[in-house]
C-alpha cells in the first residue's frame, strides 16, 4: 500500500476542503503519524483525529498546546493556526500580540509567485489599488443580495426580510461605492452600509436594540456571536491569500492601519452575508457558542465561501495585473 507524505496532502485543493476547527482544553500532538487532540476525562486521556487532509484552519483556545512534530505536520498539509482566547476571540500570535490578526501561516519555499506578480503590478498604482478594493465592495455586495434574499434556511431560523428594502439598500451602496474617490470615502461607504445591515437584521428577527461594541466587549448575544463569527471569515480570508501566494500586508482597502488588512479585505467577501444574519439568528434562538459556531461553518461550507474568496481574488490579480503591452 502506497504511503502519503502530509505535503501530499495539499494535492487537495484547498477550496474544497471542509472543516474549520476551534479546540480547547486540550493538546494537540502526533501520535502514530497522525494529528490529533487529546482531551482528558477522569483518569483517562482520549485521542480525537485531526482530518488535517481536509482542514482549511485551526483555532487553538484557551487551555490549549501544541507539539513542534504537529506544528510540522500541519504546516506540511498547508493548515492555516492561529491562537485564540475563550470562544474563539480575540485571536492572538505567540509572537505578535499587538496584531489584532495574525496567524502562522504554512511555510514553503516553492510558494506559487503567479498571481504575486499580477498583484504587484497594480498595487503601487492608487488608483488601481482603489479599483481593487471597489471589485472586492462590488462582490460583497452580491454575495449579500444572492444569501439573504430567498434563503429558506434563513426563513426557517425567523429571519424575515422584505426583498425590496435590502435591494434599495444594496442598490445605494453599490452607487457609492462606484463614486467613491478614495479608500477614505469607501471604508466610510462600507460602515455605513454595514449598520443599515445591522438594523435590517435586528428587524428581520425582532431583536431589538441593538449597538455594535468594538473590541469584543459587548455583552448581548449578537456582539459575541458577530466576534465569534468574524474570525472564522479571517480564517477563510488568511487561507486565500496563502493559496495565491499573496502577503497579508498588500491590502487594498484596510492596510493603512493594519499589518495584515489583505486578510481583511478578503474577510469583507462574506462577512456580511453570512456571518452576520446567522449572529441574530442564533442569538434569538439562544444558541449557545458551539451552536453557532456549527451553523457558521455549515452555512460558510454550503456557500462555498473559501472558492468564492479565492475566484474572486484571482480574477481581480488577473483583471488588474495584466502586464503592459
Amino acid at each position: 500500500m502506497d504511503q502519503f507524505a502530509p505535503s501530499d496532502l495539499k494535492t487537495i485543493l484547498h477550496s474544497k476542503r471542509a472543516n474549520l476547527y476551534y479546540i480547547r482544553h486540550c493538546r494537540v500532538l502526533v501520535n502514530g503519524g497522525r494529528v490529533e487532540y487529546v482531551t482528558d476525562e477522569g483518569s483517562q486521556s482520549l485521542y480525537w483525529n485531526i482530518p488535517i487532509a481536509n482542514t482549511t484552519v485551526l483555532l487553538l483556545g484557551t487551555g490549549t498546546s501544541i507539539t513542534q512534530a504537529a506544528m510540522r505536520e500541519l504546516a506540511k498539509a498547508g493548515v492555516m493556526v492561529g491562537f485564540s482566547g475563550g470562544g474563539g476571540t480575540p485571536l492572538y500570535s505567540a509572537n505578535e500580540m499587538d496584531i489584532e490578526v495574525a496567524w502562522f501561516s504554512p511555510q514553503s519555499e516553492y510558494r506559487p509567485t503567479e498571481y504575486l506578480q499580477h498583484w504587484v503590478r497594480f498595487w503601487f498604482d492608487d488608483g488601481l489599488r482603489l479599483e481593487a478594493a471597489k471589485a472586492i465592495q462590488r462582490a460583497r455586495l452580491t454575495r449579500i443580495a444572492d444569501h439573504w434574499i430567498g434563503n429558506r434556511k434563513l426563513v426557517d431560523g425567523g429571519f424575515e426580510l422584505p426583498a425590496d428594502r435590502l435591494k434599495s439598500a444594496l442598490e445605494a451602496s453599490r452607487r457609492q461605492v462606484d463614486l467613491a474617490p478614495d479608500n477614505t470615502a469607501l471604508l466610510t461607504e462600507e460602515a455605513r452600509l454595514t449598520k443599515k445591515l445591522f438594523k435590517l437584521a435586528c428587524d428581520a428577527t425582532d431583536y431589538g436594540e441593538f449597538v455594535r461594541a468594538k473590541n469584543g466587549s459587548g455583552a448581548d448575544p449578537a456582539n459575541r456571536f458577530l466576534d465569534h463569527g468574524n474570525y472564522l471569515a479571517y480564517g477563510l480570508g488568511a487561507t486565500a491569500s496563502w493559496v495565491l501566494g499573496l502577503p497579508h500586508g498588500l491590502a487594498v482597502l484596510h492596510g493603512k492601519t493594519r499589518r495584515g488588512g489583505l486578510v481583511f479585505d478578503i474577510a469583507d467577501l462574506v462577512k456580511d452575508a453570512l456571518i452576520l444574519p446567522q449572529a441574530f439568528v442564533s442569538a434569538m434562538r439562544g444558541d449557545d457558542e458551539q451552536g453557532f459556531r456549527e451553523a457558521c461553518i455549515e452555512s460558510l461550507v454550503q456557500a462555498e465561501a473559501l472558492d468564492f474568496m479565492i475566484d474572486t481574488v484571482k480574477a481581480i490579480a488577473l483583471d488588474l495585473g495584466r502586464p503592459a503591452p
